[in-house]
């Protein structure tokens, strides 16, 4: 059982706290049912996961983009579907038609004669003084 230290990594990845971090996850990966690359010699995850990187048989800079993907929390936003209103009954039985129904329009013409034909309220009491 050969032993593996941070110096055998240390110039595969130059942060020692980067090294730790991407050994911790490698053996999280491990542990999950990831094969592994180098024999296992009845070493831990941790330590295969070391020994992983110290005889490159995983790619530092793969392991650090698994580990920010495994990081980044993306939350999905559902957005609402356009909810289509049911027709509001309009009480007729059938064989009634209605496309004989006539709204009313009104031209900005008819609407300004309207609005000039209204004659203001006439003063209460209380506002004259």
């Amino acid at each position: 059982m050969a032993r593996v230290t941070v110096e055998d990594c240390i110039d595969k990845v130059d942060n020692r706290f980067e090294l730790v971090l991407l050994a911790g996850h490698r053996a999280r990966t491990i542990a999950s049912g990831s094969p592994i690359t180098v024999d296992r010699d009845n070493d831990k995850n941790p330590v295969v996961a070391l020994r992983e990187i110290a005889e490159q048989t995983v790619s530092p800079e793969d392991l650090r983009e698994e580990l920010i993907h495994s990081l980044q929390k993306f939350t999905e936003v559902d957005e609402p579907e356009p909810e289509t209103v049911p027709m509001i009954a309009s009480g007729n039985q059938e064989g009634v038609d209605d496309s004989d129904i006539m709204l009313d329009r009104m031209t900005e013409e008819e609407l300004l004669a309207g609005l000039q034909g209204l004659v203001p309220p006439e003063p209460s009491d209380d506002e004259e003084g």
